[in-house]
């Protein structure tokens, strides 16, 4: 059985409708979804969840504190790992946590 992942971008104007995409390989099923805040980000956490996900991946955008967030989303259901930056290009070199508080 291929590992359910996903990829979890934040970007102000992603729409996780709209902005998503599956890779499949014999050996993982990977959902690319982008978001446009931490608050929806917790929202699609937990749908992907839901869905089977059990690995979840955040881009460099989320800092720490919308880390934590989705992690608590997730419920244990998945495992959360991030990439990091300490600050992000996209985002007007700052941190996701600075950018969206």
């Amino acid at each position: 059985m291929a590992l359910q992942a996903a990829f979890m971008f934040i970007a102000p104007e992603a729409d996780p409708i709209h902005h998503r995409s599956i890779v499949k390989t014999p050996e993982v099923h990977l959902t690319v979804v982008g978001v446009k805040d931490y608050k929806e980000a917790e929202k699609v956490a937990k749908e992907l969840v839901d869905q089977g996900i059990t690995s979840l991946e955040l881009c460099g955008g989320f800092g720490s504190i919308g880390t934590a967030a989705v992690t608590k989303a997730a419920q244990n259901k998945a495992n959360v790992g991030a990439v990091r930056f300490d600050i992000h290009p996209g985002l007007g070199f700052k941190s996701g946590d600075d950018f969206f508080s």
